[in-house]
């Protein structure tokens, strides 16, 4: 059950984009596994993509589709990541970039595939293109929902997010969905997420906020450690909205598009820890008082991918010790225990390194009872500070991944 979600929001239309899915059967028969966005032309796009050195085959034909051509259409699958499956994988995406290629009228090179689901079994190519016709003639402003919907795999409920905005006496749009419940830790982005606006930006500037939206969402997650070989984030901007081109970051409407684009981006990355596989508590983990920012998130890192820390949270115990362990064992050079603090949401568990003195386990349990609970440790080596979101695990974290290729 997705901790504190409860369905969709309203997802406002992008003028100017289009969507459309269809069922192909390629895990389950009569579900909606093919997604298909129509990106305008004259619009820009900006992606990031996983770090993962076994990045999957659609990964690797977007990111060449990308340098060679401004995307026309994106066609996701889900079932079936094609990854792991070498050269013939490649073949595959290609394959399915040029059945839609043929169907549009465009270019192989503008249309972008991406695929989520189980790794190492062949892409079925025929699938897949038997159903692209129904997702061309579903193409509708209105299917953001059904789309959020279609890019599911191990997630219990859909996800997207949606801002509008007044800039300089322009309505603005940014809306857009996610997938995602294990094998997160993106180290980019999510495993799927996009994202699109009715904003003129200048090419080089969406990519820059595009990077920086995510630095401080999709990055800023971990479910259980794992950085998929599928992820990819995508922003279009269609330039739809009348508002002049965004050229600078220095330009008057910038600010507040950014702002927006970086709620919309955490509002989705926290949708995905949420859903978790088997997540009962949503894990806000907070770091204070670094010497750096990068050793604030190995403390946190260290915290949220600890099992013994996610499992006693699962169990609601304010089992204090397994977070001081891993604090200690973040890796932080000269570390002064003697200066640590620790809280779990008001209640202080640890001062200078050891148990508080007006610390009692009642104040703790009916801390650890709640289903969102904030972690938050302060290092007291300096200004700096990281906050990123994780979940518990349970057991049905152990069976979901036991189950996931049955």
């Amino acid at each position: 059950m997705a901790v504190g979600l409860t369905g969709l929001p309203v997802l406002h239309p992008v003028p100017g984009l289009q969507l459309g899915t269809a069922s192909a059967g390629i895990k389950k028969p009569g579900r909606r596994d093919i997604v298909l966005i129509d990106v305008p032309a004259g619009a820009h796009c900006a992606a990031v993509f996983t770090r993962n050195a076994f990045c999957a085959a659609p990964v690797l034909v977007a990111k060449r589709h990308l340098a060679a051509s401004t995307p026309r259409y994106l066609l996701i699958n889900t079932g079936n990541a094609n990854a792991g499956t070498g050269e013939q994988g490649l073949r595959d995406a290609i394959a399915c970039c040029e059945a839609m290629a043929g169907l549009a009228g465009v270019g192989a090179a503008e249309v972008l595939p991406f695929s989520t689901g189980v790794i190492g079994e062949p892409l079925p190519v025929d699938k897949i293109t038997a159903a692209l016709p129904a997702a061309f003639a579903d193409l509708n402003a209105e299917n953001w929902a059904d789309a959020a919907h279609g890019i599911m795999t191990t997630d219990t409920v859909a996800k997207g997010a949606s801002r509008r905005l007044e800039i300089n006496g322009q309505t603005v749009t940014i809306t857009g969905i996610a997938k995602g419940a294990g094998m997160i830790r993106p180290d980019m982005a999510t495993m799927l997420s996009f994202i699109a606006t009715d904003a003129a930006v200048e090419p080089g500037l969406l990519q820059r906020c595009l990077q920086a939206a995510v630095e401080t969402s999709f990055n800023a997650i971990t479910i259980d450690g794992d950085t998929s070989t599928n992820d990819a984030c995508m922003l279009i901007a269609t330039g739809r909205s009348g508002l002049p081109l965004l050229v600078s970051e220095q330009d008057a409407a910038y600010a507040a598009f950014a702002l927006a684009v970086s709620e919309v981006c955490a509002t989705l990355a926290q949708a995905i820890v949420r859903d978790g596989e088997g997540a009962t508590k949503f894990m806000t983990v907070e770091i204070e008082g670094g010497a750096n920012a990068e050793e604030c998130r190995q403390v946190a890192y260290a915290i949220a991918h600890s099992p013994l820390v996610k499992t006693a949270f699962f169990a609601s115990d304010p089992n204090w010790g397994r977070i001081l362990a891993a604090v200690g064992r973040a890796g932080v050079a000269g570390l002064d225990v003697g200066r640590i603090n620790i809280y779990l949401n008001e209640v202080c568990i640890v001062q200078g390194g050891g148990r508080a003195p007006a610390y009692q386990e009642v104040l703790g349990q009916a801390v650890m009872k709640r289903d969102e609970i904030t972690v938050r440790v302060q290092l007291g080596r300096g200004p700096f500070a990281a906050r990123i979101w994780t979940c518990d695990f349970s057991y049905d974290y152990v069976r979901i991944n036991a189950e996931y290729r049955t």
